[in-house]
């Protein structure tokens, strides 16, 4: 395939780096296919060329980075994975969770509060190593339910998912805050 080929290929972003559609994906080959993509879209690879073929080029190498960011993220990725399943996760519009999550959710973001008042780095840790240990489990899970074509389980997973994160980052904060 010559850069004039590759720099107008079409398909999704799984084609592009000619890996399966899948939610579990090697997250060093995925970077090893990127470094080798991108590199072809290096400006001064194509310094010679016409302008029309830099600025394709460009647009390329701009497309090939999207979708680097959008499989190398997990959740991204699961979310990508629902589109091209023509399955809509509806994160902004289908919000309801599980009472008893969100109260657990509120118990830890308090368990957070609490430990940096008290600067208490020891029960940062353990609840940060739970959290991964949560998330980790259902990353799983969602691995499971998107192979298995259980797309509104998965999109409940990524929900929940998104929850975890942003927990994680909070605890994060706090660690960094304290070691700071």
């Amino acid at each position: 395939m010559t850069d004039n080929d590759l720099f107008s290929a079409t398909g999704d972003h799984f084609s592009l780096f000619g890996l399966p559609r899948q939610q579990a994906l090697d997250g060093a080959e995925l970077a090893r296919r990127y470094e080798a993509l991108i590199a072809r879209a290096h400006p001064d690879k194509h310094a010679h060329l016409t302008a029309e073929a830099q600025r394709r080029a460009m647009e390329w190498a701009a497309r090939v980075n999207e979708a680097y960011a959008t499989l190398k993220d997990p959740l991204r990725r699961a979310i990508y994975l629902l589109h091209l399943a023509g399955h809509d996760a509806r994160l902004d519009t289908h919000t309801a969770m599980p009472m008893e999550f969100l109260a657990a959710q509120m118990e830890a973001r308090e368990a957070v509060e609490e430990a940096r008042a008290k600067g208490d780095l020891t029960r940062l840790e353990d609840l940060y190593r739970s959290v991964r240990g949560e998330i980790g489990r259902h990353h799983g899970e969602l691995v499971q339910a998107i192979d298995d074509g259980r797309y509104e389980t998965a999109a409940q997973l990524i929900r929940r998912l998104m929850f975890e994160e942003k927990l994680k980052h909070e605890i994060d904060a706090a660690i960094a805050e304290i070691e700071g």
